[in-house]
């Protein structure tokens, strides 16, 4: 199967060719990029040579560009153009990206070579961008369990991963909470306040709707003009509640014990 993501985008800027994509791409793809990206991290584990920023820390922050590229394009668009199949994409990537994380900051050769240039930052002549990219580098691998003995490691990796898909389904769980509110408004009087473009927005969404009057929903160019003009306390009112108790309402999605356990 030609998979579109990984190929070269011929497009302005090299912007993502949305239209392209399909959801049964993004576990493929994934797994390709992760397979690159293993290859690219080998060069650098493998290289005889002693440890420097070029060979280490500079290669550390190339390797792996193919899979951000194709990670940031699956999770941008299921936070703002989602569906069922692509949150089922969501949900398969997300402990391969984890569990992969996880290959590279507990990599103990990796982390062998990244403390080397870290322990002589400062004999190395590195200048200030090259200095702080190396002490990020270094931060993100003790953040990312490197300082860890090795079965605190494989409960690392275990909590990571159980957090990747902990934290998709609290976002599946708003989002989905979200989509399901709707303030209809048919008295013109409850319009009071409200700029003339939001009052259009919201006649827009009612005819999408197929509903009478006037729709307003929580994403957020619907709710924040109606809170910010609408002169309608009580109607201010209802749409708070349900915004900020959105996914806390005890129904399907509700995300309580989805909170507990992060």
């Amino acid at each position: 199967m030609n998979n579109p993501l990984l190929e070269p985008w011929n497009t302005p800027f090299s912007s993502p060719p949305f239209d392209k994509f399909d959801p049964a791409h993004y576990l493929p793809a994934v797994e390709t990029a992760i397979k690159y990206a293993n290859e690219e991290i080998s060069v650098i584990t493998e290289n005889p040579a002693q440890p420097d920023f070029d060979n280490t820390i500079a290669a550390l922050d190339k390797a792996g560009e193919l899979l951000g590229k194709i990670s940031a394009v699956l999770f941008n668009l299921n936070s703002a153009d989602t569906n069922k199949d692509l949150q089922t994409a969501a949900r398969e990537v997300s402990p391969l990206l984890a569990r992969f994380s996880n290959d590279i900051t507990l990599n103990e050769k990796l982390f062998e070579k990244i403390k080397s240039v870290y322990d002589t930052r400062d004999l190395s002549r590195l200048n200030t961008e090259q200095k702080i990219l190396t002490e990020n580098k270094y931060r993100n691998f003790m953040l990312g369990g490197a300082g860890l003995k090795d079965h605190s490691k494989e409960r690392f990796r275990e909590i990571s991963e159980e957090l990747a898909s902990l934290s998709l389904q609290f976002d599946e769980n708003l989002l989905e909470e979200t989509n399901s509110f709707e303030l209809q408004i048919t008295n013109p009087d409850d319009l009071a306040g409200l700029p003339e473009s939001v009052v259009e927005q919201a006649l827009s969404e009612a005819v999408a709707r197929k509903k009478e009057g006037w729709v307003f929903t929580l994403h957020f160019p619907s709710y924040g003009p109606f809170m910010q003009y609408s002169v309608g306390r009580e109607l201010r009112e209802k749409m708070f509640m349900a915004y900020s108790t959105r996914a806390f309402r005890g129904n399907e999605y509700d995300n309580t014990s989805v909170f507990k356990k992060l």
